[in-house]
């Protein structure tokens, strides 16, 4: 038997192809998959596919694209064995980790991909991307399971856990790093598997959250930076959540204003979350002098969170009974503890 594999496909460049009349890029249909890659058809799987009714660029994702895409998932997740989303790279990490923290209970791989060249041009990176994507989506175990059972982002020869990794470049074929986690898979002749990586989770069955929180706000210090710009910012009526990006190890400049601001807001019920600003490494509060305003606080540290884990993650559990027990907690593995 096949393994049944649903390819969504929500918008971004892979989806597109030239025009021959007119030259222009125009949208996939992607009912005809196997016409714009033929190579598929040498998969010993069965495809499924789905579109957006309306393809968007993915600087125009929100929230309710991320419900969409979860809700179209888990009504169809008895009827699959694997997911794949075809997403615009500029922000799939945004939704790789939003859909990591949605589904609790995962296990069967939901695979993000996308290019950086249209999959109808000569040199695209789509094909390739999406053969591999597939083919990791459809892999099983010795015992019949899905070998990949949470949310990731395959790119360029490598597969990443969907919470841990970054867009890192706008021009080149390795467009992704996960800083400071190991890819769960890497592509040459073979497909090299890092099983000791690999999240398992502990429930027994699915659930999707769809509850929501947009109200968060990311604050990026810079040296020189007027903190009282940001006193609105620090509103509790209007601002559930602030997170921070700080230098180094989680450090700020010394300010009586910020301070005050981070004080207030603290005491109102707000919500702060501290994460570096460096490519890797962790937020170690109290190391230096210039972060024990924030143990002082009660700022929460983000440990190694990407910025991207970070803002959905605020997102999706804002709302539940006790949000700040688990930012604390490595929840999807997003987080080194």
């Amino acid at each position: 038997m096949k393994t049944k594999i649903l390819v969504i496909y929500t918008g971004g460049t892979i989806g597109m192809i030239k025009d021959p009349e007119t030259a222009q890029l125009k949208s996939v249909d992607f009912n005809l998959i196997y016409d714009h890659v033929p190579e598929l058809k040498r998969l010993n799987v069965e495809l499924t596919t789905k579109s957006f009714e309306k393809p968007i660029d993915s600087s125009e994702i929100n929230i309710e694209d991320w419900k969409s895409m979860a809700s179209m998932i888990e009504a169809a997740y008895s009827d699959f064995d694997g997911f794949v989303i075809l997403h615009g790279s500029d922000t799939m990490a945004y939704s790789s980790s939003a859909l990591s923290f949605m589904f609790d209970g995962l296990r069967k791989p939901i695979i993000f991909t996308g290019s950086q060249l249209p999959i109808g041009t000569i040199r695209t990176d789509g094909k390739e991307n999406l053969i591999t994507a597939i083919e990791i989506a459809a892999a099983k175990a010795d015992n019949g399971e899905a070998l990949i059972q949470e949310v990731a982002v395959y790119f360029d020869y490598k597969l990443f856990r969907g919470n841990r990794c970054t867009k890192v470049s706008a021009e080149h074929f390795e467009a992704f790093k996960s800083p400071n986690y190991t890819e769960l898979a890497s592509a040459g002749v073979h497909i090299i598997y890092n099983y000791q990586y690999f999240y398992r989770t502990s429930k027994d069955e699915l659930s999707v959250n769809y509850d929501l929180n947009t109200k968060v706000a990311l604050l990026k210090l810079h040296p020189g930076i007027d903190f009282s710009l940001y006193e609105g910012l620090f509103d509790f009526s209007r601002t559930k959540a602030v997170i921070l990006e700080t230098f180094g190890a989680g450090n700020s400049p010394s300010s009586t204003i910020f301070r005050s601001l981070l004080k207030n807001y603290i005491e109102a019920g707000g919500i702060v979350l501290n994460i570096t600003q460096c490519n890797s490494g962790s937020v170690k509060q109290g190391m230096y002098a210039t972060s024990s305003m924030f143990e002082q606080l009660g700022v929460i540290s983000g440990i190694d969170m990407t910025t991207e884990a970070a803002v959905t993650k605020l997102m999706t559990v804002l709302n539940s009974e006790s949000p700040t027990d688990i930012l604390k907690s490595n929840y999807r593995g997003e987080l080194t503890v």
